[in-house]
């Protein structure tokens, strides 16, 4: 990808296909010259030092006709690239769009590259590299969480607790090294105690946001609700009642399910992989072993699992792992009497029962996502090695200090844990780190 920010780049901003209005956005220091032939408006927009909207119109040379538009320009650095720049707001119809886009190529701009214009506000400095990603997972996210999460990163929520953990170590760092400028005169800036516990507390902070980048699902990732229980614990019927669909057969004969069924299922707003699984039972021959290796194989990778057990024939939880996350159900809730130990109790004939189980998975599964990484996927995959060798500069820097090495020792692993943190933000970088970011943005981002 060209990193020169000195051409005039343009391209359509708003998303494919027809709407009520759509933009075609441009950036770069030859603007007014690339426009002026083009747009026409009764105020004197080329001369505009503050941000404005000119209403005016288009003169393309693939219309007969002058096109309304009102033109959003930035006439210094004040704009989203940094630079001189302008969207063109029009009726979102396709064949407009690229007449227009046409006519500013055609005027002297050339086409804007995958994420460019958000590139060129990293490296005017409007953005960082964390909140450029962010801009990605804003485009990317899959529901109202990842975008919640995306918005947090592009507001700088991550580049605020970076810039925290950074500005400690910076400041022990001028201790440390102040105290090396005078150190033949016995003068101690800093004692060996506040220096151990000041580095305690940035590797607490380094440990927080590395868990957070293991735990941050990809992109798009549909959390996996799988329905487990004894043969014939109404399992099925459950799974038709969610999905509203009879795709489950449902037979009084146990062991009707031997594979299982997935689909998809929302639950508060949140899509899940609804799953149902074969009872639980001893295997007897060859396709029930296969059964029961595709029921552990579902419950292992499950996200959250409801253990149904019918209320005529109960059954404790049987689970291949204890640290899955279980809601215990009680089915047949008509035939209940006295039921305890459970989470809900539902029946087939009550659908108020089952809008109860609805919001109780709902609640699991935003329960789980709020413990999740604010972090979006790609930057959490880009950030982990930077996390890990600054938290392992710190352990060993708190090693140094304890041990009583030196502060020289002490400050070389703080420019170490400060080096990774700069390559998280950015502000350490290369052009190949750069092309595999922005590459993945669409164009007119």
């Amino acid at each position: 990808m060209p990193v020169s920010v000195e051409d005039t780049i343009a391209a359509v901003a708003s998303p494919p296909g027809a709407a009520e209005r759509g933009i075609v956005r441009i950036s770069g220091p030859g603007i007014r010259r690339v426009l002026s032939p083009l747009f026409e408006s009764g105020s004197d927009w080329q001369t505009a030092r503050l941000p404005q909207r000119h209403a005016g119109q288009m003169n393309l040379p693939a219309l007969s006709i002058p096109l309304d538009v009102n033109l959003l320009f930035w006439p210094g650095s004040r704009s989203y690239t940094g630079q001189p720049m302008a969207e063109v707001h029009m009726i979102g119809s396709p064949p407009l769009l690229d007449a227009v886009l046409e006519g500013v190529l055609g005027s002297g701009a050339r086409h804007a590259e995958r994420g460019e214009f958000t590139m060129r506000a990293f490296l005017a400095g409007r953005i960082d590299l964390v909140q450029a990603e962010g801009v990605l997972g804003v485009i990317d996210a899959a529901d109202h969480t990842e975008l919640a999460g995306a918005l947090t990163q592009l507001g700088g929520g991550i580049t605020s607790s970076l810039a925290s953990v950074r500005n400690e170590i910076l400041a022990l760092l001028g201790d440390l090294e102040a105290g090396l400028d005078f150190v033949e005169e016995d003068i101690e800036f800093i004692s060996q105690k506040q220096i151990c516990a000041r580095l305690l507390d940035a590797e607490t902070q380094l440990e927080r946001l590395l868990a957070e980048s293991h735990s941050r699902l990809p992109s798009g990732y549909r959390p996996r609700v799988v329905l487990a229980g004894l043969p014939n614990a109404g399992k099925s019927t459950l799974f038709n009642l969610l999905v509203r669909d009879e795709k489950a057969i449902v037979s009084p004969i146990a062991g009707t399910t031997r594979d299982y069924l997935s689909a998809q299922v929302s639950f508060g707003g949140r899509d899940a992989e609804l799953i149902d699984t074969a009872g639980h039972e001893q295997t007897a021959d060859l396709i029930m072993q296969q059964a029961q290796e595709l029921r552990s194989q579902q419950l292992q990778a499950g996200d959250l699992i409801v253990w149904c057990s019918a209320a005529d024939e109960p059954c404790e939880p049987n689970l291949p792992d204890s640290r899955l996350e279980v809601l215990v159900v009680t089915t047949r809730g008509d035939l209940a009497e006295n039921v305890s130990g459970v989470d809900l109790v539902v029946s087939s004939q009550d659908r108020e029962s089952i809008h109860e189980l609805e919001s109780a998975i709902a609640t699991h599964l935003q329960q789980m996502a709020g413990g999740r990484s604010e972090l979006v996927a790609s930057t959490a995959a880009r950030c982990r090695d930077s996390l890990q060798s600054s938290m392992t500069a710190i352990q060993s820097a708190r090693a140094s200090a304890e041990s009583g090495l030196g502060d020289e020792i002490t400050a070389m692993e703080l420019r170490s844990a400060l080096h990774g943190i700069a390559a998280i933000l950015g502000e350490v970088y290369t052009d190949d780190i750069l092309d595999h970011i922005f590459s993945n943005f669409c164009i007119g981002k």
